[in-house]
């Protein structure tokens, strides 16, 4: 066969796709327990972190999750019920629109979504530096242990927010993000979302 033939071309690169795909499927199959292994201990490891219990390793978050989580059968999306401290919790993920995309979180709160635990992010689109910095330790932080006063949080936008963070946590109020309102206010939303969820919850509700 003529190396500069159509079929000589059409068959060599014929070999060379199926090498590609055999190659990327043994990787696939031979890794297959790592990411799924990496994928539990992401969920375990946020659930812990909303529901503000420490963990040092992944051994023991992995015997933390085991011993003061239970996942709520039959939520979707899936939700966790906790004891920390001698007071109940519950935990929701949820998910809601972004300014680029969806955005995912672990919000914990307890069942009468009056008082917030703690919120993780478990997964985001928003511009780096502007929107993205709603996974920042100040942002986040601000709402642990924040009450909710009339079952909704605020989040301050424009001349309102600080960008530093609000520190009182009887005011059910956050900061927004500098120069990313439209991200601070659908995080607003999500939040709020999500209580409303911990409450449906904590009813009976899924």
């Amino acid at each position: 066969m003529k190396k500069d033939s159509i079929l000589y071309v059409v068959a060599f690169t014929f070999a060379v796709c199926a090498i590609f795909v055999l190659v990327l499927a043994l990787a696939n199959e031979s890794t297959k327990d790592l990411v799924e292994a990496n994928r539990e201990f992401a969920s375990q490891s946020a659930v812990l972190d909303a529901l503000g219990i420490a963990w040092a390793d992944r051994s023991q978050a992995a015997t933390l999750y085991k011993e003061q989580v239970s996942p709520v059968e039959g939520s979707v999306p899936p939700a966790y019920r906790a004891t920390v401290d001698g007071s109940g919790f519950i935990a929701v993920e949820h998910t809601g629109a972004g300014l680029w995309g969806a955005i995912t979180v672990i919000l914990a709160a307890d069942p009468e979504a009056t008082l917030i635990r703690g919120i993780q992010i478990v997964a985001q689109n928003e511009t780096p530096g502007l929107g993205g910095r709603i996974e920042e330790a100040w942002f986040l932080g601000q709402f642990k242990g924040e009450k909710v006063p009339g079952q909704k949080i605020r989040v301050a936008v424009g001349a309102e927010s600080k960008g530093s963070g609000d520190t009182d946590t009887e005011n059910g109020l956050a900061d927004g993000v500098p120069g990313a309102s439209r991200t601070s206010q659908a995080f607003e939303s999500i939040v709020n979302d999500a209580l409303v969820r911990v409450k449906a919850i904590a009813g009976g509700g899924k």
